[in-house]
């Protein structure tokens, strides 16, 4: 059942075994698995349809920034489409979908319907077509289109769970639980600050979970195990949100923060929301949230089987996971290089490396070398081979000439490089800037109260980053008027020219995987007159969505600037919006539904209604009295009933709901103890109301709010 589980490794529980379904059929998993983890261990690499092509689609990456692996997951009212496979925590008992597929996953109609029509679906052709005739728009067309599109379908019943909502308030705030966040916080705090410190992983450590290399001389794991017990030392100054994504920075320091308190769980017990919305107010912010590994752009890329090279590290380092049998690795960097000879520490079978550079660095060529793997310098992957999954890659010299070498091969694991994870200092107006003596995009150095630190702030390796949080702590807490000392900050480490797609290459090659757009596509875009970054966005869909262009934002604009004949980083990637990562309707609405989605107010009359049976209902939040039923009746007899009474009798109707006089405002307290004595008489014919400071005989008293 775990034919891709490699012998030993890994941060799971091998003890015990967790059983879950996908697409009805039944696997098994362990205890520190996530469910794309648990789908690769059994072999699975088709595990959904794309949205546009409905082409067959694998796992890209091991984290959020997934955009393939989408999947519906529970039943019910606690269905939950959309649901990324690589932020899913495995348990026993978990029931997920595929979605976007008819009739099935492995054979979808759309499918082979749209790869026939493809040629008439560019970017932007739904701005040229399905205009005439206009009848047909409605019976017709947006018909077609919606069933066509979209990926998950939304729950129809009522979700059983509970939300909270919990204010929170800190002198530091660190987003992100790598070396960077740890150092930052752990820094910080030393300095006197109250910190939060959150990540949206299920565990501390970032990039360090999936890396074998030691830090400090120590294992990573031990490392890591020291500084979280260091932060816990410090008490109540120090708060811990694992599984805590900050979605958004707002105005004067407000962060919003989803933590999954139970989603790891079946079904949460009665004491435990499933999800909290945290909204923090720090004094000062450090974003450590790392870097986001970007594709390589090359025909069929988005076949099952192909994968970011350091998601495929991490899955054979942390879950003790093989993308494949055999794995053929690609890249521009060290980094490809890097996870080549960690694939293969683990026992995982190296088809080679595709390396972009006529030259390797001395020691790391001597170290392929003694690994026994070959190395295709100055070559990238000219295409890869298969239908439902990777069966094979053919490469070729970067500048295209030559004949392409066919490579025998189940699983491609490709690096592009590496771009910051910006999107959250991007929301407050932060954008990378092009500083060629750094390498490239950069951010500015910030100087508070908003902070970047580590791989988010260039500082790629392990012990910059670890430098530069410490640094970062530091001056955060001085921002948040607590003591520290300066200390320098490492420099950005350069970036590596990134691979752009040969203009002339056949077949699609995907930039955009969850919006289905191709390099052609931005190329076309840019033909068309489209050529700012915004315009190309909302022109092609490229980095729209759920997506936000985590995986896509590097080469696109690479190749935007390839089209309008510009250098690399002279095209900026375009504004991010919040949230980060799609948040639950649930989560921001927490206990405020039903009869708490607004206070509920009752007007004076309230009990002597109550206590003759009215029936209430809901009007502009009061609670007015519907009709009153007498035994056997129903609203219609009971209002046939009072409204005889009101015209052979007398009715009274409360109209205090109707007007109030709101005080506001810093001096609310002596306006108020100023008008708490101030009767007013009901109105009369000779208007306008006389004011008077003693009751009349018969006074209504007007109602204070303030």
């Amino acid at each position: 059942m775990t034919s891709h589980r490699l012998a030993q490794g890994g941060l799971i529980d091998r003890s015990q075994r967790l059983g879950f379904s996908f697409d009805g059929q039944r696997y098994e998993g362990h205890p520190g698995d996530t469910l794309a983890s648990a789908l690769l261990a059994n072999g699975i690499r088709l595990v959904g349809r794309s949205f546009k092509y409905h082409r067959p689609r694998g796992i890209l990456s091991a984290g959020s920034e997934e955009p393939n692996a989408l999947v519906e997951l529970r039943s019910g009212g606690r269905h939950e489409p959309n649901t990324r496979a690589t932020m899913v925590e495995l348990y026993d008992g978990l029931v997920a979908q595929s979605q976007n597929r008819w009739p099935s996953l492995s054979f979808d109609a759309l499918g082979v319907v749209n790869s026939v029509l493809s040629p008439v679906f560019p970017a932007g052709f739904y701005y040229k077509t399905f205009m005439w005739p206009a009848s047909f728009w409605e019976p017709v067309y947006e018909r077609i289109i919606r069933r066509a599109a979209g990926l998950g379908t939304a729950a129809t019943e009522t979700d059983p769970d509970r939300y909270e909502r919990r204010h929170a308030f800190c002198d530091v705030l660190v987003v992100g639980g790598g070396p960077a966040g740890l150092s930052a916080a752990l820094a910080a705090a030393e300095s006197g600050a109250r910190v939060i410190l959150c990540d949206e992983s299920d565990r501390f450590g970032g990039a360090l979970l999936g890396e074998d290399e030691p830090v400090e001389g120590r294992p990573a794991m031990d490392w890591m195990a020291d500084r979280l017990s260091a932060l816990r030392g410090f008490g109540d100054r120090v708060t811990l949100v694992p599984r805590g994504t900050a979605f958004g920075l707002y105005d004067h320091g407000t962060v919003g923060l989803v933590e999954r308190v139970a989603d790891h769980l079946a079904e949460p017990p009665p004491h435990l929301p499933r999800q909290r919305f945290w909204t923090i107010r720090a004094a000062a912010i450090v974003v450590a949230a790392g870097a986001i590994e970007q594709p390589l752009v090359f025909p069929n890329n988005d076949r099952p089987g192909v994968m970011l090279a350091g998601a495929a590290h991490r899955y054979a380092h942390r879950y003790a996971v093989s993308p494949g049998k055999r794995v053929l690795v690609a890249g521009i960097d060290d980094g490809a290089a890097r996870t080549a000879l960690a694939l293969r520490r683990h026992g995982v079978e190296v088809a080679g490396l595709v390396d972009s550079r006529a030259d390797l660095p001395g020691p790391l060529a001597e170290e392929l070398r003694a690994a026994g793997i070959a190395v295709h310098a100055g070559s990238t992957v000219r295409a890869a081979k298969g239908r439902l999954g990777v069966e094979g890659a053919r490469i070729g010299t970067t500048d295209g000439s030559g004949k392409a070498a066919a490579i025998d091969c189940d699983a491609i694991a490709m690096s592009g490089g590496w771009m910051p994870t910006t999107h959250l200092l991007s929301q407050r107006g932060i954008r990378p800037r092009l500083d060629w003596t750094r390498g490239g995009f950069v951010l500015p150095d910030l100087d508070g109260p908003l902070l970047a630190a580590g791989a988010c702030a260039g500082r790629a390796s392990t012990e910059a980053a670890i430098a530069d949080g410490l640094a970062v702590g530091r001056q955060a807490a001085r921002f948040a008027k607590k003591s520290g000392v300066t200390v320098p900050r490492p420099a950005p480490a350069p970036a590596t020219a990134p691979h752009v797609a040969d203009p002339q290459v056949g077949g699609k090659a995907f930039v955009d995987f969850q919006n289905d757009v191709t390099a052609a596509d931005i190329r076309l875009a840019a033909r068309e007159g489209f050529t700012s970054p915004e315009h190309m966005k909302r022109y092609t869909t490229q980095g729209m969505a759920t997506d936000q262009g985590k995986t896509s934002n590097g080469p696109a604009m690479d190749i935007l600037a390839d089209a309008r004949r510009l250098r690399r980083g002279e095209v900026a990637a375009p504004t991010f919006r919040p949230p980060y990562t799609p948040v639950a309707f649930g989560a921001i609405a927490g206990r405020s539904v039903g009869w708490h989605a607004y206070p509920t107010r009752r007007p004076p009359f309230h009990e002597i209604q109550r206590a003759d049976g009215a029936v209430f209902i809901r009007s502009g939040g009061w609670l007015r009295p519907h009709y009153y039923p007498r035994p056997g009746e129903g609203l219609g007899e009971a209002s046939l009933r009072e409204a005889r009474y009101v015209r052979s009798n007398v009715g009274v109707f409360d109209v205090s709901t109707l007007g109030k006089v709101d005080v506001c405002g810093p001096a609310t307290a002596s306006c108020c103890a100023t008008t708490a004595s101030c009767w007013m008489t009901a109105p009369s014919p000779g208007w306008p109301r006389t004011a008077s400071t003693s009751p009349p005989p018969a006074p209504r008293r007007m109602t204070w709010c303030g």
